[in-house]
């Protein structure tokens, strides 16, 4: 690491921000990936299935063929290779845009999300936003353009119903979504995540002081993901597929990996805001990692992973244990109970704080 100490302060912070980005980015798809696989597995588990269980890694002489540890790749190399289909029909420019669209704000948000406390003297977060909440709702707002701009673009019925059903569901559910999370800014007092993990350190997980605002935000994050019970955009048995119903090949791979790339993203903002992040109430792991304690900080990231981690199971068990709701039942849930709630919780946690003073 020599060459390091010649670089300006300027260029050593471009430097080790890129270095986190790439460690950031290449777990992240990896796991986006490997999720697919966990929810094929549980799925087949829960109906009694097999499941993938004939694709190795090849250049390990097969190894993890029985669990089909391979079939991501086998998976990914298949979307490569088919064909990449345009319909005339189609407005090809936006047609286009919208795979990207649908899957970038995911990537984006895991930028100012702490996945660890310190490993050496890098403090284990590519962007330490004094407004990071801000940040992530703006950005988490924008996923609900690819899908629209799916549904506009494909220039057919049943994807255009599909664009007009998740832009209403997803713009209802970050009302209460955004609201939900107020009560916890009001007790830590800073709109800084590492702040907020910071004050979990000290005082207990937020879910424990603040568990409606956590069902909140369980819920609408469903909602957000297009996940079942809220999976209407997508409803196969009424549209088909919805809005990526004329997409295929590499385009049609980068929806469907997006909807897990907000799940992730979505999981470590839940982590972040009510489960303490990358802390534990025991062992000195409630502390950030001195300089010189590698070990503590790896420890770190992977308490927050595995955080993650369970989280993604709750996502994927939730699907395959409950059906889907009807549209005015979707549509009832975020405008007359979850809003009204929120509402109620912020002035809740108001009084409580101003009678505490």
């Amino acid at each position: 690491m020599g060459f390091i100490d010649h670089l300006s302060s300027t260029q050593q912070f471009i430097f080790y921000s890129f270095v986190k980005i790439v460690l950031v980015i290449l777990p992240v798809l990896g796991m986006v990936a490997y999720a697919v696989l966990a929810e094929r597995k549980i799925s087949a588990f829960i109906q009694d299935r097999l499941g993938p269980n004939r694709v190795g890694f090849p250049f390990l002489f097969g190894f993890g063929k029985r669990m089909g540890l391979g079939q991501p790749i086998a998976d990914g190399i298949k979307f490569l290779l088919k064909e990449d289909f345009t319909p005339d029909h189609v407005r090809k420019v936006y047609f286009w845009l919208a795979p990207a669209i649908a899957m970038v704000p995911a990537l984006l948000t895991v930028a100012v999300i702490p996945f660890g406390s310190n490993l050496g003297k890098q403090q284990m977060v590519i962007a330490d936003l004094n407004v990071g909440i801000l940040y992530t709702f703006g950005i988490v707002s924008l996923g609900v353009y690819g899908i629209v701009l799916a549904g506009y673009a494909s220039n057919s019925k049943y994807p255009f119903l599909g664009g007009i059903r998740s832009s209403s569901q997803m713009i209802s559910y970050e009302i209460a979504m955004g609201m939900s999370v107020v009560p916890l800014f009001l007790l830590v007092g800073n709109l800084n995540l590492s702040q907020v993990i910071s004050y979990q350190a000290q005082h207990g997980w937020l879910i424990v002081w603040q568990p409606i605002s956590f069902i909140i935000f369980l819920v609408a994050a469903f909602a957000e993901t297009n996940r079942l019970p809220f999976d209407l955009p997508e409803s196969e048995s009424e549209l088909v597929g919805g809005y990526h119903t004329e997409y295929s090949s590499m385009k049609f791979a980068l929806f469907f990996l997006g909807e897990y790339a907000n799940m992730i993203a979505s999981a470590a903002m839940m982590v972040t805001l009510f489960l303490g992040g990358w802390t534990l109430p025991f062992a000195g792991l409630d502390q950030p990692a001195a300089p010189g304690q590698i070990v503590h900080g790896l420890l770190h990231i992977g308490i927050f992973i595995a955080k993650i981690m369970i989280l993604m199971l709750l996502f994927i068990w939730i699907r395959w244990m409950l059906p889907r709701f009807r549209y005015d039942q979707l549509m009832d849930l975020g405008w007359r109970r979850f809003i009204p709630l929120a509402l109620l919780n912020i002035l809740a946690t108001a009084l409580v704080l101003y009678l505490q003073r």
